[in-house]
């Protein structure tokens, strides 16, 4: 899970459950860091941890207007949680983003459309694609 301190992020803890809030999952600090600044700069309330188990976790405590979410990650998959979210809460919106793997990203992509993703972004991706993607599925 991100540290408070070392991001402009809330700490999920702290936070009654909205159903405005996005939930960030991204596996790569770095990158997860960059993206939820360009999220939180948009002026969207974003949360942000590290691995499907986290979010699958943190879901169960509180809801989410919509999950952007990695899909090669460690322990859960991106598809794996785009699955069980879909399963838990199928009103939930998604965002599947991917750079590939041994798999060309566009792979991935198109089985997180079919597993329910609402949108799907291709790394490397704009600021712009990100923010109009969130907000497409967002609404």
């Amino acid at each position: 899970m991100s540290d408070p301190a070392d991001s402009p992020s809330r700490n999920p803890e702290q936070l009654p459950p909205s159903g405005r809030d996005i939930l960030l999952v991204e596996d790569d600090d770095a990158v997860r860091k960059a993206l939820e600044h360009i999220l939180l700069r948009a002026g969207m309330s974003v949360v942000s941890v590290g691995s499907g188990r986290e979010a699958l976790a943190l879901m169960e405590k509180r809801r989410f207007a919509c999950l952007v979410t990695d899909i090669l990650m460690a322990e859960i998959e991106g598809l794996e949680l785009i699955r069980t979210v879909k399963t838990r809460q199928p009103e939930m919106k998604i965002v599947a983003i991917s750079g590939g793997g041994r798999s060309s990203p566009s792979t991935y992509l198109k089985m997180a459309r079919l597993l329910g993703a609402d949108r799907t972004l291709e790394k490397p991706f704009g600021a712009e694609q990100l923010v109009e993607a969130v907000k497409f599925a967002s609404t």
